[in-house]
């Protein structure tokens, strides 16, 4: 299993996620397996057709949210304790914080946030996006250690 290189000594490859892909939750659906799989993907919380999206996460769907704000950081609850939970098993379970990429887009906006993350979760070998949930690299195979795995 490879290790990924810290984010500040990455290669300078890139992967070409677009920023419609960036859920309100603050989930890069470009690196979900279910995004990611080549058997019915998803298309993202935000595509048009809801029945190509697979998120099963009520925040989607979250009454505030559909009354106008963009992102969870736009609600007078933010952050809620739904997305508390969903934070809390992301950074058990994966290493990321949906909190943290949210108040990254609140306070950087949205273009740069999303040229970090085309960097964050690029495979050093061949430049395909790598899935936070597996730690595989969908294009070439290639598969990485969860951030909080020791090697060995």
């Amino acid at each position: 299993m490879k290790r990924l290189p810290p984010t500040d000594v990455s290669p300078k490859r890139t992967t070409s996620i677009p920023a419609l892909m960036m859920a309100p939750c603050g989930m890069n659906c470009g690196v979900c397996g279910r995004h990611l799989r080549d058997r019915n993907p998803c298309l993202g919380c935000l595509a048009i057709d809801r029945r190509l999206n697979h998120c099963e996460v009520g925040i989607k769907v979250c009454a505030e949210r559909n009354a106008g704000a963009t992102f969870c950081f736009d609600c007078a609850t933010y952050p809620c304790d739904r997305l508390r939970q969903l934070d809390l098993r992301y950074r058990t379970r994966y290493g990321m914080s949906m909190i943290e990429n949210l108040d990254h887009i609140r306070d950087l906006g949205l273009e740069r946030f999303m040229a970090v993350e085309n960097t964050r979760w690029v495979c050093p070998s061949c430049g395909g996006p790598i899935c936070v949930h597996d730690r595989h690299c969908y294009t070439c195979g290639a598969q990485y250690e969860h951030p909080g795995n020791k090697a060995g």
